[in-house]
């Protein structure tokens, strides 16, 4: 049987959340799966190592409707494009007609989809509810990101245990969920003087002036950038760090699928869609905040505490 999912969310860390609801996909039809993902889902260095994954299409659409997959021309292309791979199965991780009708026409005789025209969600409760609905199974939420052993192996050699190794991620889908880089260099700093550590920071394409102002500040020399790494190539280096710390962004979810200790800095996001699917993930707040409270909007990052972060990092990094 051929299966196909389509996954139209844009982020790496969306991608990453429904890799348990694709691979129990897999899993149930005994087959590797195709999916159906947005190119800045990164899913092609991310998967690279997923023998569950069978072939990557990549969909074409921009939120200034010019992808060659938007419009009516656009519509008929992707049709056209999943007709010929002659698909009997389809799950859609969405509620839009657009991507029924896609894959009606497409000739696919088995369509899954959310409700059309639901009410939004959360990420993680819709993807678990179908999923478990369509498979008749309980399903993980926890997800699982491939490696390579071999390429695994011969980064590990490279870590010293008489280090700490830290992977610090700054980046953000936006201004209101960064912790300032002031604080992240202080962090740095004072993990360093309680326990020796090298720190690798993970930044966005956006961030070079972020990441040159740890590289050029007093913990600099302890810190790698993966700014010129590949996502494949820096997974195998997050893979043996000891814990992640870091705003809630991509490079968090990356860090709980390889099974790190996680410390998010939930700012400015919904905690219950986006920091609790995880046992590798432990949450900050804004002071006076709760699990419920902290979502779109809450704009906290002047309200998060310092020193509580500090202790908990220690914390992560001694048990």
């Amino acid at each position: 049987m051929k299966v196909l999912v389509i996954q139209p969310k844009i982020g790496m860390g969306d991608m990453v959340i429904y890799l348990p609801y694709i691979h129990a996909i897999a899993k149930k039809f005994q087959t590797s799966v195709s999916i159906l993902v947005k190119e800045n889902s990164r899913a092609k260095d991310l998967l690279i190592d997923d023998d569950k994954i069978k072939e990557i299409i990549t969909l074409d659409r921009t939120n200034l409707n010019s992808g060659s997959h938007d419009g009516i021309s656009g519509f008929f292309k992707l049709i056209e494009e999943l007709k010929k791979r002659q698909f009997d199965k389809v799950f859609i991780f969405s509620s839009s007609l657009r991507y029924f009708l896609v894959s009606k026409l497409a000739g696919v005789k088995k369509i899954s989809q959310y409700p059309l025209f639901r009410k939004k969600d959360n990420i993680v409760t819709s993807a678990k509810v179908f999923t478990e609905n369509e498979l008749d199974s309980i399903v993980s939420t926890q997800p699982k990101l491939c490696l390579d052993k071999r390429r695994l192996e011969n980064l590990k050699n490279k870590f010293k245990s008489d280090f700490k190794h830290i992977c610090v991620g700054i980046s953000a889908s936006g201004h209101t969920k960064r912790w300032s880089i002031e604080n992240y260099i202080n962090l740095c700093v004072k993990i360093d003087n309680k326990m020796p550590s090298k720190f690798y920071i993970a930044a966005g394409k956006n961030d070079k002036e972020l990441v040159a102002k740890i590289l050029n500040s007093k913990i600099g020399e302890k810190c790698i950038s993966f700014e010129n790494l590949k996502i494949s190539e820096a997974m195998p280096i997050i893979k043996n760090c000891d814990l992640y710390i870091g705003n809630d962004t991509g490079w968090l979810h990356i860090s709980s699928a390889l099974n790190v200790k996680c410390l998010a800095l939930f700012m400015d996001s919904p905690v219950q869609a986006y920091g609790k699917y995880s046992e590798n993930i432990e949450l900050i707040l804004p002071e006076g905040e709760t699990e419920e409270t902290t979502t779109h909007n809450t704009l906290g990052a002047e309200n998060i505490s310092f020193d509580k972060v500090l202790k908990k990092c220690i914390d992560l990094l001694i048990n």
